[in-house]
């Protein structure tokens, strides 16, 4: 005979275990406009909100799925998860998908335990620039480059000029900098767990396979099981996705010229667009 209780709602269930689940996918980019959502501490934040806050849940599911991208906005959602698990006194569950690679894996560091697929791919624990040099071209189509500054330095790593060995160093010297906060949060994060290997912190990254040998990652599989694993055949997972408006779709900013910016909007997810399927290429992905 079917008890009631089974067509109950699951928060009304005592025999439930629910577990609210966030996704976190793409890549990590302050900014956005509705042609495109980024990972960023905007974006992010109403999800983690609502997922801690669910009193009864046990545990915080968070799957990632980020080639990374800015290190402000990564250490942002990092810290805010954390801040979260402690005020709400949950664990907090990293499931790795296709890749968790440089802002990504930072993130990923936020959970108590991180769960990989085997084929994930995980690490690339450094920090890149990159760029175009266009001196060549303009002298081509006769096009003369005019600057004008009020500080020697306010033209530092033109993309029209000559490379200057001296804006280089200082552009080194900033990288080295945020590699060390990188560093530093991977190692508090992952503490005795990370294996001693020359090659852990220098940008290269690996399968989900290597990784746990590396100890980036603790285990081994995927959401469902895991969450099974843990707390029995009777969990359920709750996903927690973004608000949306009256009519189901995300509700626009104020706008003084609506033309304007969807024209605008339209460029602005093209060059992102680019900028971010070059990060997802970096990984085979």
């Amino acid at each position: 005979m079917v008890s009631l209780s089974s067509f109950y709602p699951a928060r009304f269930r005592k025999d439930l275990t629910v577990i609210p689940v966030v996704r976190l996918h793409g890549t990590i980019m302050a900014g956005g406009n509705q042609f495109r959502q980024n990972l960023n501490i905007a974006t992010v934040a109403p999800l983690l909100a609502r997922a801690f806050a669910d009193k009864k849940a046990p545990a915080v599911a968070i799957m990632v799925n980020s080639p990374g991208g800015s290190p402000v906005q990564s250490r942002l959602i990092y810290k805010r998860i954390r801040d979260l698990a402690a005020e709400k006194n949950k664990k907090v569950l990293i499931f790795v998908e296709d890749v968790a690679a440089s802002g990504g894996y930072m993130i990923a560091c936020a959970g108590d335990e991180i769960i990989a697929d085997p084929s994930s791919v995980v690490g690339s624990i450094g920090v890149i620039s990159a760029g175009f040099g266009f001196t060549g071209l303009i002298g081509k189509i006769g096009v003369e480059r005019r600057v004008y500054t009020a500080g020697e330095n306010k033209s530092v790593l033109d993309p029209f000029q000559p490379e200057n060995p001296d804006d280089i160093a200082r552009l080194k010297d900033l990288q080295l900098d945020i590699h060390k906060v990188f560093i530093d949060l991977v190692k508090d994060s992952r503490g005795a767990r990370l294996k001693d290997d020359p090659d852990l912190f220098t940008g290269r990254f690996w399968t989900g396979i290597r990784g746990k040998e590396l100890g980036l990652v603790d285990e081994l599989g995927d959401l469902r099981s895991a969450l099974r694993a843990r707390y029995g055949d009777k969990v359920k997972m709750r996903l927690i996705t973004a608000q949306r408006g009256l009519f189901g779709r995300r509700v626009p900013g104020v706008s003084t010229s609506l033309a304007t910016d969807v024209l605008a909007g339209i460029g602005e997810a093209g060059l992102n667009a680019v900028e971010e399927r070059a990060l997802w290429a970096r990984y085979g992905l």
